[in-house]
């Protein structure tokens, strides 16, 4: 046979294997980049001795261990998370993601696991009511790119949000504890943020006292690149389980505030 057509025969090969091994993923040995919100309790957060912990995190870990593959923790900017991920720099993001249009737009998510709404915080004794946050009266604290962000602006509408943002009557953080801080020392009259963190945030803090709760019945589900069809179905197998172990009744009752 000619040697053009032994090459050629070789690269066909080649393309086929590729073919095949689209949408793999091999656990063996294989370590797969977690991407969180390392300020985000009490999902994912680095406690007093710099270990990445938190509800989402310890349940990676466990589906992991059960799945046979190994992880590594990575905290990445909220904003540029999406981006790390579609730059293959992480492999998944599981850290309180809330499944939006735009989000389903760029990427793949698990079976939702969490259900949250968006609550509003503001320092103690203050008189502010949830009506005069909806109004737009007061000066709001948020995450920049997360979901109470994107809510805000479908909710005013992106000419105003915007003009909101240029007034100062709102103003973005890169975190939610750096809002938080901007709250305690008057830089803001309110935070919105997810209802759980913020409980979780001033429970035994008399500092702040809740304004209310806005029902918006988001769900918390793992992002994945869409090619990655294998990890797809990897991970619903272990959130799967995990949900009926119970392993995740004992993490509930370690991170979660409930009433």
């Amino acid at each position: 046979m000619h040697k053009k057509a032994l090459m050629g025969i070789g690269v066909s090969l080649l393309v086929i294997f590729a073919v095949l091994m689209a949408g793999c993923v091999t656990t063996e040995d294989d370590v797969l980049v977690v991407g969180i919100d390392g300020e985000y309790p009490p999902y994912s957060y680095i406690d007093e001795t710099g270990k990445a912990v938190g509800f989402d995190v310890e349940s990676i870990q466990w589906i992991a261990e059960q799945k046979g593959f190994e992880v590594e923790i990575a905290p990445t900017a909220w904003d540029g998370i999406i981006p790390a991920l579609l730059a293959g720099k992480i492999d998944m993001v599981y850290s309180g993601m809330s499944i939006t249009p735009d989000r389903l737009e760029k990427v793949t998510f698990s079976n939702p696991y969490w259900e949250v709404n968006q609550g509003v915080v503001g320092k103690a004794g203050t008189t502010a009511t949830i009506e005069d946050f909806e109004a737009g009266k007061l000066v709001i604290g948020v995450q920049r790119s997360c979901s109470a962000d994107q809510w805000m602006q479908d909710e005013f509408g992106q000419e105003k949000y915007d003009q909101m943002v240029k007034d100062g009557k709102i103003k973005l953080y890169d975190s939610f504890p750096q809002s938080m801080v901007a709250l305690e020392q008057g830089l803001v009259e309110c935070v919105i943020f997810d209802d759980v963190n913020i409980e979780t945030y001033i429970k035994g803090n008399d500092a702040f006292q809740m304004i209310g709760v806005i029902k918006t019945g988001e769900v918390y589900a793992i992002a994945m690149r869409n090619e990655d069809t294998d990890l797809h179905a990897l991970i619903n197998e272990g959130l799967a389980e995990l949900m009926a172990s119970e392993k995740w009744e004992e993490l509930k009752l370690k991170y979660i505030v409930t009433e």
